[in-house]
């Protein structure tokens, strides 16, 4: 078959293929316009999914007669510019598009019409592309002072091809609010509003540009909830900066929908996000669990490469192994530094478990005397083990240690509370955790503080103290090994063999020792003896598997950690065993003073706080 010359409108609609995946493709690439133009406000309709209409309005610094007609031109942009020596430098990029094919693209599809006027005054002018076909520049009428109005119909009528691969109106719709809310979150000084079918369906305030208009912007986007659980990231590593915010480990989600990031204010899709989280938050969350954040990146142009994909939706960095390291280093920290504390979601979901109820007083039940006209009365016999009939804040004697619990956490206390530098004496309540009170059916342990009550898993909470602590004394002594007494090999793929060669020393910190063995194999020497009689073969593949996807070797340290947390979950203080006031109240100090206590090894929360404006509240008192 003879080689031959494509027409120019075959070109473009090849083009269009790459560029306009769907309706929120073609929004995308006409958001980011706006806001290289430096609009504050952005005005997005749709409907039918956006196949019958879209209309995208911004107040940005608008189009010219002349430059109309050169933006639907292929090729023609205003965002990069020849350096002195007349080179062009895709590398040094500062703008969100550059490639200068959205609107030809767009234009070769579907019907295009773009009106604008130039900001500093001017007549305002309007085109027309349909299929392809570039009418002329015309004057028109325009709403504002400055800005564009670009309008797409019947997107895809000229590859009717298309339109049979798109989804329901609805998929559409979805996927459309998507996109606008990943560039409202990464764009918190600029407003937006979407519109579809002709029902308002966002409405976005301009906020204040850094951390609390950013958080408030998020907020807005994902919910409430996620302000009251979110901890604030800020690291800086070797010219990277990274911020943003991420969900405490018991704010969690079952899938990685919302997990965001963002590099120099583009919204970008990136596997090395999804493998810092898992990494970051390994301690903490089951594996079938997904954690909430939105992180921000930003480094020098020159070491991020964003002409590696059509769409612009993926990057490449120059080192991405800084990147990573920065991304788990700082999340560990952030999580290190959010101490015992757990999700308010936890203590909502309790709230809205309680529902007002009539009572009748029904047979005398163990541990109450018969009903009196005072109301039901503790019978004295039947006292609470551990626990004085005295209700005062110190009670003689409180926090003496006592069998059990105490010793397993190592934790010692006096026979009354320590005193202040000034010789007061700390009111047990004033903990972030209160003061022991009871223990409801031998498994939890409710203790008062001074605005509210805390319900505390008291299997759970042991079970994360004792975890912590393996973990501790694993890093401080080393992982033990034990040596095979037939070397095993291992057969992989040469580039796999590479890539876990390469991770050796941090293999062997770990406890598996490996060396090379020919081109494709690996030899396994020693193994964790943590592991037991562990799959040497399946562990190796386990590794190699993971350094492809997430350049991380995270199957070795989490099967560590699942064995540290199996033994520390055995090991715990269980449910149904009767605890003394000092043991329960010793837990609480434990609690406090360990990191991550706020959740089990598994993402649960280990225990909920409810404050007594929302009991009063339950009650009508308030």
């Amino acid at each position: 078959m003879p080689i031959r010359r494509l027409p120019p409108e075959t070109v473009n609609r090849i083009a269009a293929g790459e560029v306009v995946e769907r309706p929120a493709s073609a929004i995308k690439e006409l958001v980011e316009n706006a806001l290289d133009a430096g609009a504050s406000r952005i005005e997005v309709e749709a409907d039918n999914g956006g196949l019958t209409r879209i209309l995208i309005s911004d107040d940005g610094s608008g189009m010219d007669a002349d430059e109309l007609a050169l933006a639907v031109e292929r090729h023609a942009t205003s965002k990069l510019a020849p350096l002195p020596d007349g080179s062009w430098d895709l590398l040094n990029i500062h703008t969100m598009g550059f490639r200068g094919e959205a609107l030809p693209s767009i234009g070769s599809v579907a019907r295009l019409s773009i009106a604008s006027r130039p900001r500093g005054g001017g007549a305002a002018h309007a085109i027309l592309v349909e299929g392809g076909a570039v009418g002329p520049v015309g004057p028109t009428a325009f709403a504002g002072p400055h800005g564009a109005r670009v309008e797409v119909r019947d997107l895809f009528y000229a590859t009717p091809a298309r339109l049979k691969f798109m989804k329901s109106a609805r998929s559409e719709q979805m996927a459309i609010a998507e996109e606008l809310k990943r560039q409202a979150m990464a764009h918190e000084a600029v407003a937006f509003t979407l519109d579809l079918d002709g029902r308002r369906v966002l409405r976005l305030a301009a906020e204040h540009p850094g951390p609390e208009g950013r958080l408030a912007r998020l907020s807005a986007v994902l919910g409430r909830e996620f302000h009251d659980n979110a901890l604030e990231i800020d690291h800086e590593r070797d010219g990277v900066r990274l911020t943003g915010f991420a969900g405490l480990p018991t704010y969690n989600r079952g899938n990685a929908a919302h997990q965001y990031l963002f590099v120099n204010g583009r919204p970008v899709r990136d596997r090395l996000l999804q493998g810092a989280l898992r990494a970051a938050y390994a301690d903490y969350l089951a594996r079938d669990r997904h954690p909430t954040a939105a992180l921000y990146i930003e480094l020098d142009t020159s070491y991020v490469d964003v002409n590696v994909h059509p769409a612009k939706a993926e990057v490449r960095f120059r080192d991405p192994a800084l990147v990573r390291g920065l991304i788990v280093g700082g999340l560990r920290h952030s999580l290190a530094g959010a101490g015992h504390r757990a999700s308010t979601t936890a203590a909502g979901a309790a709230l809205a478990g309680f529902r007002p109820q009539g009572y009748t007083p029904g047979p005398s039940a163990a541990g109450f005397s018969a009903w009196q006209s005072g109301g039901w009365q503790p019978a004295a016999a039947q006292q609470l083990p551990g626990m004085s009939a005295v209700s005062a804040r110190v009670e003689p004697g409180f926090g003496m240690d006592g069998p059990g619990l105490t010793e397993a956490v190592g934790a010692v206390f006096d026979a009354s509370p320590p005193p202040m530098a000034d010789g007061r004496v700390i009111d047990p309540v004033d903990f972030p955790l209160g003061a022991a009170r009871a223990q409801v059916h031998e498994t939890y342990v409710v203790a008062q503080t001074r605005d509210g009550i805390v319900i505390v898993d008291q299997h759970a909470a042991h079970e994360r103290l004792v975890y912590e602590r393996m973990k501790h004394e694993m890093e401080a002594g080393g992982v033990t090994r034990q040596t095979l007494l037939l070397p095993e090999v291992v057969g992989l793929d040469p580039a796999e063999a590479e890539r876990v060669i390469a991770r050796a020393d941090e293999l062997a910190a770990l406890g598996l020792v490996i060396e090379p063995f020919g081109p494709g194999a690996v030899l396994v020497r020693e193994t964790p003896a943590l592991l037991g009689e562990t799959d040497a073969a399946g562990l190796v593949r386990d590794i190699a598997d993971d350094l492809s996807e997430n350049g991380q070797a995270l199957a070795l340290r989490e099967r560590l950690e699942e064995v540290c947390s199996t033994m520390a979950c055995h090991g715990s203080v269980r449910a149904g065993r009767r605890l003394t006031a000092a043991e329960m109240n010793a837990l609480l100090r434990e609690m406090e003073a360990t990191p991550h206590s706020g959740q089990c090894n598994h993402g649960r929360p280990t225990y909920v706080e409810l404050k007594l404006a929302d009991i009063e509240r339950l009650f009508g008192r308030r």
